[in-house]
């Protein structure tokens, strides 16, 4: 087992910025999320489907909330959209494995949780919580509309790569691809990029 060492948990409470944005050309873009609060900058490499994941998974849990708790008029308080780029230098803290999501009762905020990549499997218990053990990790609270706000601009973000092939939706490159529907070898069902 070894020593292991303790974890790195960059919490964010009141953060000015949360953000996902890319690096890169389309078709060869990196997708980072980045949280700004006072004079503190963490950016972390994850994957374009997590990006989608968890605007969705987001999205889905501001629903659930407003559904149980019923909302105070969450518009009046909406951010404007952020959709400058992101801040440099961009230092990658680390690559994103686990996502986590959680309601905070006590703060009313959405708790968004990326875990680094790591060698051993990750226990669901480590999300969310303190214990020392366990991958670092970059935990965000958002407030309602901070939280739509960030679903908002990574959907776009996520979209704002390569064209669709209206034959079988896979992304264009600049050069042209080779189109799935029209060599009639595979099929492939419209998802991905």
């Amino acid at each position: 087992m070894g020593l292991a060492m303790s974890r790195v948990i960059h919490v964010f409470r009141q953060p000015e910025r949360f953000v996902a944005g890319t690096v890169g050309e389309p078709g060869d873009r990196s997708f980072y999320l980045q949280a700004i609060e006072d004079a503190r900058t963490i950016s972390v490499l994850l994957e374009k489907q997590q990006v989608s994941v968890l605007a969705e998974r987001i999205a889905a849990l501001l629903e659930e909330v407003s559904r149980r708790f019923g909302s105070d008029d969450p518009a009046a308080a909406l951010p404007g959209s952020d959709l400058d780029p992101l801040a440099v230098p961009l230092e990658e803290e680390f690559r994103v494995g686990t996502m986590g999501l959680g309601w905070d009762a006590d703060s009313k905020s959405v708790v968004v949780e990326l875990l680094a990549v790591s060698e051993e499997e990750v226990d669901e218990t480590v999300v969310l919580d303190d214990t020392d053990e366990g991958p670092d990790a970059l935990r965000v609270f958002l407030s309602p509309p901070q939280a739509q706000a960030f679903a908002d601009r990574a959907e776009k973000v996520v979209s704002a790569g390569r064209p669709p092939c209206p034959l079988c939706a896979e992304a264009l490159d600049p050069e042209g691809h080779v189109c799935v529907r029209l060599n009639g070898y595979h099929q492939r069902s419209p998802v991905g990029d």
